[in-house]
């Protein structure tokens, strides 16, 4: 086969695929092209590099979070939006393994992005926020977001896949001279629904003390 057999879709959408079996790391274009049955150098013909295509990937799974996980309007309050729009992020990274690290510092490929970031900044901003203040808002959400995911997937990268070496009980017997740090660990790795939810709504409440509840 030749380049002309594949697009920039049907590579993103393969590659998305293969990273729920071998991970990032072992996400190389070799094993892309070697799953797209054609030669590795046909890939340059649409990404100049690795970066390139984790770019790609990361729009498509934008595209598919405003699809499949914010299918109606949004909230109309900003506290709501917030917490809606990166509940909805952690879903869709969730779906892929090393999900949170293929989005981490990714670069649209697209402007798909710029219509709900448009929508939440005018809400922040008709609720009486600064700019600078409804964006350091989203960030910090986004940025807590982020971090609790890939903290998430380090122990299950998978949703039904839980790594060895987390298992709560044998920890709290390793630490039992430290009580409380041995009955903290059901909190730390364990409740993640419950605890990203709470996370988010900490946020929120810091971002209403801190900038004036609005």
């Amino acid at each position: 086969m030749g380049a002309t057999k594949i697009d920039r879709a049907r590579v993103a959408d393969t590659a998305l695929r293969l990273l729920n079996e071998v991970g990032l790391d072992g996400l190389t274009l070799r094993a892309i092209a070697r799953e797209l049955d054609v030669k590795a150098p046909a890939l340059y013909w649409h990404f100049k590099d690795k970066q390139a295509l984790l770019d790609e990937m990361a729009t498509v799974m934008y595209r598919r979070m405003l699809a499949e996980d914010l299918p109606g309007p949004a909230p109309e309050r900003w506290q709501d939006q917030l917490v809606a729009y990166n509940s909805a992020l952690r879903t869709a990274l969730l779906r892929y393994r090393d999900g949170a690290k293929v989005y981490s510092g990714a670069r649209f490929t697209g402007t798909d992005h710029a219509d709900g970031l448009e929508s939440h900044l005018r809400t922040m901003v008709d609720a009486g926020f600064e700019l600078w203040q409804a964006v350091r808002a989203g960030t910090t959400a986004y940025a807590y977001t982020m971090g609790f995911v890939t903290e998430e997937q380090g122990v299950q990268p998978m949703p039904d896949e839980r790594r060895d070496g987390f298992d709560v009980d044998e920890r709290a017997a390793r630490l039992a001279a430290y009580p409380l740090a041995a009955a903290a660990g059901a909190e730390i790795f364990a409740r993640y629904d419950e605890r990203f939810e709470d996370g988010l709504r900490l946020i929120v409440a810091g971002v209403e003390a801190q900038y004036g509840a609005r």
